[in-house]
């Protein structure tokens, strides 16, 4: 398997650094794209749901034991353990157990999943989807010089180009005058997908039909092309960079389908050639994104490896580099708009669906009991709120109560008290007054009157009353938590 990924000697000619080879990396700082970000991460466990529920639907009983899921759980990219995977979408997968005595669970596929496969089978049979798939490989199969793919990086490209599982069999023998398959020289390669007659009429890229209908059959062959740009918020380009960037977009276009390899590697004219490839390539794909290791594994076989890295370091306003999904994928800017893919198609209305299914039954899953703990919580906290308000309302009665206050006075709060007997409030001493203005400051007054603040009680009582008091108010404070309990 290694050995086909190989890397074709290039003769590199000698030729001056220019400014992306020197002082780019030291001119601009990473700067995350929420919207791109999003795009890439709202797929998460979409592919390997669908490796699994590709797998269940291959088998003659529709159903797979969970030991054979867990044996294939690195090539079906299982990020969990799969019971546990399995058991987080129960609107796709469902689990039994056959004749009641197995002794390991088997799963199977419900009738809303299987309703959206059958929908998903329809869209790969459809002529229009065939008939762009196969230029799509066409055109994939001329940008590499050697006019042939191994089988196995195809494998790896399958999920980005929207090839059907048995694509081999089943799409590749419809057009035999664009591809098809032969023996392999290389070694672990069991076969490869060769380019059977070039077609001019493929031969054009996307920048360069824009720049025709922009022009309006002004383009000629050759001349500049300005690749589309656009940063982050808050990423930041110097003068310096600016212009080198600005005379980067007025070097001559060299179009993806020609052998630019002669040029050297360090020179920004190849740096734009290869930015032309790897724009081409990663157009070709359903949702314009692919894995790193993905595009760089072509670029191994291509012979393009180091400059497809150079491209994707110097030029982040045309490819972006998410690090969502444990990995690093490849964004084509310019595919999108607001985090949303511009140009959609079949395949990726029928991933979407998936997508909706597993999302609403997620939150569905999270929003019954989560309403419910925070009905529950509220109760409880209601309650023991109620206990501590009155619990401390008669803490306050009770240190009313020592001040010589009325017993059977039951409304005594954060507000003003009058003593029904003077009519006025009375000031015992200064030290009480400013102990009791900062309680009522805390507490949070009713009353706005200015001599709130002093607050005192005239009349001191006996004692024997406020300490009978306090066991009353111990005695109903108890009593209000066991009910609560």
């Amino acid at each position: 398997m290694k050995s086909i990924f190989r890397t074709i000697s290039i003769r590199r000619h000698s030729g001056h650094r220019t400014f992306s080879d020197t002082a780019v990396e030291d001119v601009y700082k990473f700067v995350r794209d929420r919207g791109l970000d999003h795009a890439v991460e709202r797929e998460k466990n979409l592919r390997p749901l669908l490796s699994i529920k590709d797998l269940i639907r291959s088998e003659p009983a529709k159903s797979v034991p969970i030991s054979v899921i867990t044996t294939k759980k690195d090539s079906l990219r299982v990020p969990l353990r799969p019971i546990e995977f399995i058991r987080s979408f129960p609107s796709v997968f469902q689990e039994f157990l056959p004749g009641g005595i197995g002794i390991h669970p088997h799963i199977s596929l419900t009738p809303e999943i299987l309703n959206l496969d059958a929908d998903e089978q329809l869209v790969y049979g459809s002529e229009s989807y065939k008939q762009g798939l196969a230029d799509r490989l066409l055109k994939l199969l001329m940008i590499n010089r050697i006019n042939k793919i191994p089988l196995e990086i195809l494998d790896l490209l399958k999920w980005d180009l929207g090839l059907p599982q048995d694509y081999v069999e089943t799409m590749v023998p419809e057009f035999p005058d664009y591809f098809r398959v032969i023996k392999s020289k290389l070694r672990g390669c069991s076969g490869e997908l060769e380019l059977v007659c070039w077609s001019n009429d493929h031969a054009i890229s996307v920048l360069e039909k824009k720049a025709r209908a922009i022009g309006k059959g002004e383009y000629t062959k050759g001349s500049p092309i300005a690749f589309p740009m656009k940063f982050s918020n808050g990423f930041v380009v110097d003068k310096k960079m600016k212009k080198w960037i600005d005379d980067w977009q007025k070097l001559p276009y060299i179009s993806p389908y020609e052998n630019a390899l002669h040029l050297s590697a360090t020179s920004d004219e190849s740096d734009k050639w290869a930015a032309a490839v790897l724009h081409e390539i990663i157009n070709l794909f359903v949702s314009k994104k692919i894995e790193k290791d993905a595009i760089l594994h072509l670029g191994e076989f291509m012979g393009l490896r180091s400059r497809f890295k150079r491209v994707l370091h110097n030029h982040p306003g045309i490819f972006y580099l998410s690090s969502k999904l444990r990995t690093h994928t490849v964004v084509l800017r310019d595919g999108y708009k607001r985090g949303m893919l511009i140009e959609s198609n079949e395949l990726v209305t029928s991933r979407n669906r998936y997508m909706k299914l597993m999302n609403t039954v997620k939150k569905e899953n999270k929003a019954v009991p989560s309403s419910s703990k925070r009905e529950d919580k509220g109760k409880v906290e209601g309650a023991v709120c109620d206990t501590n308000a009155k619990a401390e309302n008669d803490k306050v009665e009770g240190e009313v109560c020592d001040t010589g206050a009325k017993a059977g006075n039951d409304d005594i709060s954060g507000s003003d008290v009058e003593n029904d007997h003077q009519g006025d409030f009375v000031d015992d001493d200064e030290d009480d007054d400013e102990v009791d203005q900062n309680q009522s400051l805390n507490r949070g007054r009713r009353n706005s009157s200015p001599r709130a603040g002093r607050r005192s009680f005239g009349n001191s009582g006996s004692r024997d009353k406020p300490q009978s008091r306090r066991n009353k108010i111990s005695l109903k404070t108890e009593k209000k938590r066991s009910r609560m309990y």
